[in-house]
């Protein structure tokens, strides 16, 4: 650990140049990649429960649910699929936003305080690498698209890992915005638990809001990840004819308000960081 706060710290205090201001951000965020490649049974915990769920609760409610709206082709495993893949993402994002409070227990994060930079550079380096690793670990699941029929041009591809990286970004700065605050594992574990799985059941990934009771549908359009999950499913089935979703947000109201959620989240994260003290 000491030899990693000595690296971070040369690096940090050393000019090389014109990119001597963006030389923090890249250390911070290499360091996150390399510490991902030493734990890389992270990818194995983020990939592999959102794969299981897919799998189990798509093939048992295949026979009996049809989402509202799509069409007779469409089964709900299809429907499924691409909540799974924002799934991944949010969990390969607050597994990454954990690194946090590790750093705090071990003093790492009181090096990285002390340095000559400021907080937003910190934050902006963190959530470049969970988002970095959280895309990673999303694209992996990509890979499955064609076993239900999606098929992807240029477009649809550039469109889908766009939203994908845009949505990456925005839970790991809130990731991040509650890491910051937390002295503990237990502690953060318990209010991402409490937080996150309730937005992302809500967020029209499990079942659409077409049909749903109307405190629940207006629940559902007041959660970002909704909009988030409407342009993703556009982007995805962008080039398939097949429609495999219900009634959604338009692609550029919900481009709108992902690109809005992940700039709230990110000045979040960072007044945050801005009240810890050295």
């Amino acid at each position: 650990m000491y030899g990693e706060v000595g690296v971070c710290l040369t690096y940090l205090n050393e000019p090389q140049g014109k990119i001597k201001n963006l030389l923090p951000i890249i250390t911070i965020w290499w360091r996150e990649i390399i510490r991902f490649y030493r734990q890389r049974s992270r990818l194995f915990s983020a990939i592999a429960q959102p794969l299981v769920f897919w799998l189990l609760i798509g093939s048992g409610l295949s026979a009996s649910f049809r989402p509202a709206g799509t069409s007779d082709e469409t089964g709900y495993i299809a429907y499924f699929y691409p909540g799974i893949v924002v799934l991944v993402l949010l969990f390969a994002s607050i597994f990454a936003t954990i690194s946090v409070v590790n750093d705090r227990r071990e003093g790492f994060l009181q090096s990285i305080l002390v340095a000559p930079m400021p907080r937003w550079q910190i934050v902006l380096a963190q959530a470049f690498g969970g988002t970095t690793l959280a895309l990673g670990q999303g694209m992996l699941l990509l890979l499955l698209s064609p076993m239900i029929g999606i098929r992807f041009g240029v477009t649809s591809l550039l469109l889908s890992i766009g939203v994908m990286a845009l949505l990456a970004f925005g839970l790991t700065n809130l990731g991040l915005l509650i890491a910051w605050r937390m002295d503990s594992t237990q502690g953060f574990h318990a209010v991402m638990n409490l937080l996150l799985i309730p937005v992302w059941l809500l967020s029209g990934a499990f079942f659409p809001s077409t049909g749903v009771p109307g405190w629940l549908a207006w629940t559902m359009k007041f959660n970002p990840l909704t909009y988030g999950l409407a342009a993703f499913r556009h982007s995805l089935y962008l080039d398939t004819t097949t429609k495999a979703f219900g009634e959604a947000a338009p692609w550029t109201l919900s481009m709108l308000i992902t690109s809005l959620f992940c700039v709230l989240t990110y000045v979040g994260a960072t007044l945050t960081a801005s009240t810890q003290a050295n």
